[in-house]
């Protein structure tokens, strides 16, 4: 009963191993599956709400711009792998992909606690165009395609 058990257990140790190495080669998405704005709003909405909801419209949509303009040369939609593009998957282009990652990450930490500590103190009417300006450019990335 004893070394069914253990048989099972390496078994299940040796399958799980398997399955990660494979998750490492996997083609990585180069732009972020999370660049996405889940509702545009217009003027109107936007003037309608309090401060501390517009101050999470306005990191919401820099966090989509930086995690998506760096990239706008090889594609404008979360989801386009390394493949898609026709670029090696291979380890050199996976490492400088993730660094650039962990770059993107480590900046809009700073930027969002930046923005948390000081952007309360701008004017409303300020952070509504703000947020508008953001927007219609990322409405824009939609029409880049198109040219």
């Amino acid at each position: 009963m004893k070394g069914k058990i253990i048989f099972f257990s390496v078994c299940f140790l040796l399958a799980t191993g398997i399955v990660s190495a494979q998750d490492k080669n996997a083609p990585k998405s180069i732009i972020s599956t999370s660049a996405l704005i889940k509702k545009y709003h217009d003027q109107k909405e936007l003037q309608g709400m309090k401060k501390g909801e517009l101050l999470e419209l306005y990191i919401e949509r820099i966090k989509v711009l930086v995690k998506t303009l760096p990239y706008i040369a090889l594609a404008t939609k979360p989801g386009v792998t390394m493949t898609d593009l026709g670029i090696p998957n291979d380890a050199d282009n996976r490492k400088i992909l993730a660094e650039q990652a962990e770059s993107t990450t480590s900046f809009l930490d700073v930027t969002v606690a930046f923005q948390r500590r000081m952007v309360p103190y701008s004017d409303t009417d300020n952070l509504v165009a703000a947020i508008l300006f953001y927007e219609n450019t990322l409405k824009s990335l939609h029409e880049f395609n198109d040219m």
